[in-house]
């Protein structure tokens, strides 16, 4: 089922953000983690975009953040490098508070470092560390794909034409609709958005919370405090709550 509200699937918190994002001079932070995106991707296939989908789509959300070309291409030469690091991926979860659960993905090439970072910020926001997988299982894994509203159609002409990439959801807020699909069909929704002519400014997995939590405006700007210090990190790529 479609929709245009803006609490589908908890989808209220993450305008919000995206909306702070906007006014958050973040450059210095967000092109390092854009790059090193990139890399990874680049080095676990061809460092062609055509021929490599994990690639195409960390230089789409890197241009969306308007990273500039050289950038882009330098992180991509990276990858071929003798001396590139080898990054892994980790998931921490944590408990803040006010019922908030946080899952923080991180590349890290030095796991020492980023666990003691972790504690360091869950401890300073009054939140804590949980044991690996006892949070995971309270949010389900989708595809997240963000583009503006094409001119001319409406959310119910976009349901038809991409329904059958495995699309489950479509909303739209100030103009730009958020299409939604198992984590599985990642790969077939971006395709039936690409073969629609749309141009995709953002695509990600992402950990959707399947029973959000309400908090007052008191309680988010003092939760936002400990989710700013989780993004400022050099190795988490995104953070994501349950927080409706």
């Amino acid at each position: 089922m479609i929709h245009d509200t803006k609490n589908t699937m908890g989808r209220a918190f993450e305008y919000r953000r995206a909306a702070k994002e906007k006014r958050w001079d973040k450059m210095s932070r967000i092109f390092p983690k854009l790059g090193k995106a990139i890399t990874v991707a680049a080095k676990a296939g061809v460092p062609d975009p055509e021929m490599n989908a994990a690639l195409r789509t960390a230089i789409q959300n890197a241009k969306a953040q308007n990273m500039p070309k050289n950038n882009i291409e330098a992180a991509i030469k990276r990858a071929s490098g003798k001396d590139t690091e080898s990054f892994t991926e980790e998931l921490y979860e944590g408990k803040g508070p006010y019922g908030v659960m946080i899952l923080s993905e991180c590349l890290t090439d030095n796991h020492a470092r980023t666990v003691a970072n972790m504690k360091w910020i869950y401890n300073k926001w009054g939140a804590g560390l949980a044991p690996s997988g006892s949070m995971v299982n309270m949010f389900s894994r989708k595809a997240v794909i963000e583009f503006e509203m094409p001119v001319g159609k409406d959310l119910e002409e976009l349901e038809m034409e991409l329904i059958d990439g495995g699309l489950e959801e479509l909303s739209e807020n100030e103009g730009t609709c958020y299409a939604y699909a198992d984590f599985t069909d990642f790969g077939s929704l971006t395709k039936a958005i690409e073969d629609a002519k749309i141009e995709i400014k953002k695509a990600s997995l992402q950990y959707v919370p399947t029973a959000p939590v309400e908090l007052s405006e008191e309680q988010m700007e003092e939760i936002e405090k400990l989710l700013d210090k989780l993004e400022e990190d050099e190795d988490v790529q995104q953070v994501f709550t349950n927080i409706a």
